[in-house]
């Protein structure tokens, strides 16, 4: 992609990489650290800056903390229920956690795109733009989700020979998916738009003309 724009905590990042070689090789051989540097890069490409996908991994954070909190609730059960197996983090388990990146990001995507299409094409403000988006998208983020959680609802409540293979992937992806939808709706818009601010104060330090704002012209 030709119009890529490498932002300032990219170039740190990857200058602290490039001092540390080891540290470098050790976070490469983390399947976790990958498919977070795939997601990340693909839409980069997507957007055309390494920036936005950064806002929107904020999204992952939650997803983690809510996937390990339901995999702890459904070691405590197991561990109380002597009909089940205890349930353990597993190689299923630490998969769960590899899809739920890919999956937790879409709903951080939808925001940040109608928010961008609001500013280039009805010349919203960042503020109204982001919380016209958050108004649109709710309606469609929490019907992906409710459906997603409810065909997951099997995998860990339903008993039966060769469920407990799939209970601890099921439980992360839907906890993680349960935290996510909730949080991302305040973190990602309240991210999104400090960043956005500060973007453009930026703009304005290194060059004041363009922190004017310009007329819209009229047809």
């Amino acid at each position: 992609v030709a119009h890529l724009q490498v932002e300032k905590p990219v170039l740190l990042g990857l200058l602290v990489l490039g001092a540390n070689p080891q540290l470098a090789m050790t976070l490469l051989q983390s399947r976790m650290i990958l498919a977070l540097l795939i997601t990340y890069l693909v839409m980069a490409a997507l957007f055309e800056s390494f920036a936005y996908p950064f806002v929107m991994m904020f999204s992952v954070p939650p997803a983690a903390l809510g996937g390990f909190a339901a995999l702890r609730l459904v070691h405590e059960i197991s561990l109380h229920d002597p009909t089940l197996p205890v349930q353990q983090f597993d190689v299923l388990t630490m998969l769960g956690f590899v899809i739920l990146i890919g999956i937790v990001v879409n709903n951080a995507i939808l925001i940040v795109h109608q928010t961008l299409n609001f500013m280039r094409e009805q010349r919203m403000s960042p503020s109204d733009a982001v919380a016209l988006s958050v108004e649109t998208r709710t309606r469609p983020i929490f019907m992906t989700a409710f459906t997603s959680i409810v065909g997951m609802l099997p995998l860990v409540v339903r008993p039966g020979a060769g469920s407990e293979l799939y209970r601890g992937l099921g439980s992360v992806m839907l906890g993680g998916l349960f935290v996510s939808t909730v949080v991302t709706l305040f973190v990602i818009p309240a991210a999104f738009t400090l960043f956005l601010d500060l973007q453009t104060w930026f703009r304005g330090a290194d060059n004041p003309a363009r922190a004017t704002p310009q007329p819209i012209p009229v047809v």
